[in-house]
């Protein structure tokens, strides 16, 4: 346990104003794997990003680039689990930075991680309330603005986030295991029929010629995208059962999970349309306005017209479940700060149910600052908000991963530790893999974000930026301490 966090806590008229630890024992395995698999939003992963991947990367080869994501984010996550050990703080990679690089650069790194955090949810509430005004017209004949619907479940996120961590894990088991299903079951009715007009053509997938045809590092940028998310184990490590097994169990089943998933999924996808009209039938779909409906299409001739009803619904209960998977995320970032004084105390405030009440009401504030002025401009909350901000957060996050492996290295050589593997070569393997994302990441930031290259680039200087107000943060609260 981070050494600040101390055990006791006062009662104040406005609730517990604690710079104590968050409920202890709360979460399990499959607790932190459902707030993980949610922030991930599998069913959005495959629907939104997946037609991009296809129809402007490598085609049918795309499959093979979520295994080298995932392969990258697990040697990553190596050295982040070795670090894990030593530190269990909500504030996961400021602590962790911190530990190896210095409080300073650790600072810096926590202006990033907000950053990262409130602009996923916040893009995510664009892509939510649009497709929750579909459904509205489509079933109850009511054109509500999308923006009314951000603000009503900004109040019902803040309702459950305050009820506690084990409440919301249960919420979202619910929804996680809904959008899964439906991808799998689509996904083993393909693969037991054989596979679609070309068959199952593994090595159209899954050679390495199929991985390098087209423009393969377009296909990774969108690949290690939708990685985003699994790093928030050890958020939880505090309200976890035994974190130091409990945490490492949850992120390598995470990373595993996902990155077969994805794998699986999109090779059906590839399979169902046939890999020599995959790229193409991907580009249509974008086209048109409705990348999802590539994914809906083979979805509803291979499980019926129910399925493809369904999934509509599902990627609106996939994207709420994202959203208060990274509100739990956000706020326990900011009360991880207020407690280490980084950020106003206040904010390690505790309700009755050990939950950080204020940190999280700062984080609906920041939510609905990100997301109204989109309204009120007029803006399109899928091609602007969602586009914009989700591509900034993914720059943020990957910068996040490449800094703590170096921590890790630097942390554990200052230590003395003598686990090469764990502690140097995975770790180093991993911060070149993730140099290499980066470097895709800004080299095609124009086409992650679905925007012009001035806003392409405003929204890249927002990343050094967030560094630059971290690193100032412990200045402005009078708290410049090292870690």
């Amino acid at each position: 346990m981070s050494t600040s966090a101390s055990r006791t806590r006062r009662q104040a008229g406005d609730g517990y104003v604690a710079s104590g630890s968050l409920k202890q024992n709360a979460l399990g395995v499959l607790g932190i794997l459902f707030f993980v698999l949610s922030a991930q939003a599998p069913l959005t992963g495959v629907a939104g990003a997946a037609p991009v991947a296809i129809a402007l990367g490598n085609g049918p080869g795309a499959p093979a680039m979520y295994v080298v994501a995932g392969v990258v984010v697990l040697l990553f996550s190596v050295g982040y689990v070795a670090m894990g050990r030593h530190v269990v703080d909500a504030g996961a990679f400021y602590a962790y930075v911190g530990k190896g690089l210095g409080g300073t650069v650790g600072a810096g790194s926590a202006g990033v991680a907000l950053l990262a955090y409130h602009t996923i949810q916040a893009a995510v509430y664009g892509l939510f309330g649009s497709v929750m005004n579909g459904l509205t017209q489509q079933y109850l004949g009511w054109d509500v603005p999308w923006w009314l619907i951000a603000l009503v479940t900004m109040v019902i996120v803040q309702a459950l986030g305050a009820t506690g961590v084990d409440v919301g894990a249960k919420v979202l088991a619910v929804f996680v295991l809904a959008e899964t299903s439906l991808l799998l079951l689509f996904g083993v009715v393909v693969l037991l029929t054989g596979g679609g007009p070309e068959g199952l053509a593994p090595g159209s997938s899954f050679s390495l010629s199929a991985a390098l045809d087209g423009a393969p590092g377009v296909a990774l940028m969108f690949a290690v995208a939708s990685m985003f998310g699994f790093e928030a184990t050890a958020i939880y490590g505090e309200e976890a059962r035994e974190p130091h097994r409990t945490v490492p169990r949850a992120t390598y089943l995470a990373v595993v999970l996902v990155t077969a998933f994805f794998a699986f999924t999109t090779w059906m996808l590839v399979s169902a349309h046939g890999p020599s009209s995959s790229a193409a039938a991907a580009g249509k779909a974008l086209e048109s306005g409705d990348g999802a409906s590539f994914v809906a299409g083979p979805v509803s001739d291979e499980l019926g017209a129910w399925a493809g009803d369904a999934l509509p619904i599902l990627l609106a209960t996939s994207l709420f479940a994202s959203i208060l998977a990274f509100h739990n995320s956000a706020n326990r970032y900011l009360f991880s700060l207020g407690r280490e004084g980084l950020l106003p105390h206040r904010l390690s405030a505790l309700n009755g149910r050990q939950s950080p009440w204020l940190a999280g009401a700062v984080q609906t504030v920041i939510a609905a600052l990100l997301v109204f002025p989109f309204a009120l401009a007029g803006k399109d909350p899928v091609l602007t908000l969602f586009s914009w901000l989700s591509g900034l957060a993914v720059l943020a996050i990957m910068l996040l991963y490449f800094l703590t492996s170096v921590s890790v290295i630097v942390y554990f050589r200052r230590i003395g530790d003598t686990r090469k593997w764990n502690t140097l070569i995975a770790p180093a393997l991993g911060a070149a893999g993730l140099a290499g994302a980066i470097w895709l990441i800004i080299a095609n930031f124009t086409t992650l974000i679905g925007g012009d290259t001035a806003t392409a680039v405003w929204l890249a200087l927002a990343v050094p930026g967030a560094l630059l107000a971290g690193i100032a943060m412990p200045r402005l609260s009078g708290a410049s301490r090292g870690r």
